[in-house]
């Protein structure tokens, strides 16, 4: 366990785009997500994550992508291909089952949700820095989708902001196991102060209490 430093009232979890279209069958993303996510019981171990987060007193907070409107990154002049790919599928759209989060793992009364972000990182043109500072939070706990994308952004430009950050390796999922794996034993150990199991997170949230 890292150096004991879950203190529950400086810790956070960062939930990002935990939304059926990542998460759940019917989901547009569900069939690229699902041999990844069923391979690390991604499912129940955000959902495990999530309530040792809760039971231990951290703050927990929501980090959303864009959910899609008609218009969105029309003449943009440089859509990321992940942009260009939202806007073709309408992923995330606003106001339907499938931009709404999965139901065990939405945000309940008094946990904050941040602005949306539009590409990867949620720092980036978003109140999730200020957010973090305001609730004294020093230490960041990084869960949801996708490992090697918006999870990884976050992380490491919350590492350049001088946070703590922990990755959960089976609290997330990506398209392939190449990606897992660059995202946990190639990019994170450059960043992440801790790249952990949801099982020995937990563990230690609960020895702090």
């Amino acid at each position: 366990m890292a150096d004991r430093a879950y203190v529950p009232s400086r810790t956070a979890l960062i939930l990002v785009d935990v939304f059926n279209d990542f998460l759940s069958e019917g989901g547009k993303l569900w069939p690229l997500v699902r041999p990844v996510a069923e391979s690390v019981d991604l499912l129940e171990n955000l959902g495990a994550l999530l309530t040792a987060a809760r039971d231990a007193g951290l703050t927990v907070i929501y980090a959303p992508h864009r959910r899609w409107e008609p218009g969105d990154y029309e003449g943009w002049s440089h859509p990321n291909p992940s942009q260009q790919s939202i806007a073709k599928f309408q992923t995330f759209a606003r106001g339907t089952w499938g931009g709404d989060w999965r139901d065990e793992l939405a945000p309940r009364e008094g946990e904050i949700v941040v602005q949306e972000h539009w590409a990867q990182s949620s720092f980036a043109n978003t109140d999730l820095d200020f957010q973090l500072k305001q609730h004294g939070i020093s230490h960041v706990i990084l869960a949801g989708l996708l490992a090697n994308t918006c999870i990884g952004s976050t992380a490491r430009y919350a590492m350049e902001l001088g946070y703590h950050v922990t990755l959960v390796r089976d609290a997330t999922a990506a398209f392939s196991p190449e990606m897992m794996h660059a995202a946990h034993d190639l990019d994170g150990p450059t960043y992440a102060h801790a790249i952990l199991t949801t099982q020995a997170l937990a563990a230690g949230l609960k020895s702090t209490d």
